[in-house]
């Protein structure tokens, strides 16, 4: 259902018969959030100057990757009568220099890419409505493969955990407040 093109994302939006509950607009909401702070990491990493060659590389495609989640998460808060938070809603802030190196890219977006995944897969365990949580599951494979994107060029192993830790709530709202101001 989600193109790598970011094309139908209207299929990811829920059947129209039934609004999501609370819980579930709330995940959404959550997740929508997450996006944002990766799309801002990914274009201050790009700016800084300090990404290049497969870093520069994967920064763009996780930013394709993350442009087309944040469209599909639109699009299923807009079928439920939400309207997404956008870029200029929120102001993110970051540790003192997560942008001077490389490194210290490459360190930031495995950790922003490892609180996706989780929040991903937190959405998949808890949200009840059915329909959600095909397009939230794929989003998560393929935050996944962001956080083996990250761990390779960083020079460690590429496959993880068999099981990758699913983070609650209220754990990735924690977090996220981390980077906003």
């Amino acid at each position: 259902m989600l193109a790598a093109s970011g094309a139908g994302l209207a299929a990811l939006a829920p059947a129209a018969a039934a609004a999501p509950p609370d819980g579930d607009l709330a995940y959404l909401r959550l997740l929508v959030a997450a996006e944002l702070l990766a799309l801002d990491f990914e274009a201050q990493a790009r700016a800084s100057g300090k990404a290049a060659g497969r870093t520069a590389a994967l920064l763009k495609q996780t930013r394709a990757d993350d442009t087309a989640h944040y469209g599909g998460l639109g699009a299923m808060l807009n079928g439920a009568g939400q309207p997404p938070t956008t870029a200029g809603d929120i102001d993110f802030t970051y540790p003192k220099g997560s942008f001077a190196s490389q490194g210290s890219i490459l360190k930031l977006g495995l950790t922003l890419s490892t609180l996706s995944l989780g929040a991903y897969l937190g959405a998949v365990q808890s949200v009840q409505t059915s329909e959600l949580r095909g397009p939230i599951g794929q989003i998560a494979a393929n935050e996944a493969q962001h956080v083996s994107g990250f761990a390779q060029l960083l020079g460690r192993p590429v496959v993880g955990s068999a099981f990758a830790a699913a983070l609650s709530i209220d754990g990735v709202s924690e977090t996220l407040d981390r980077y906003e101001s």
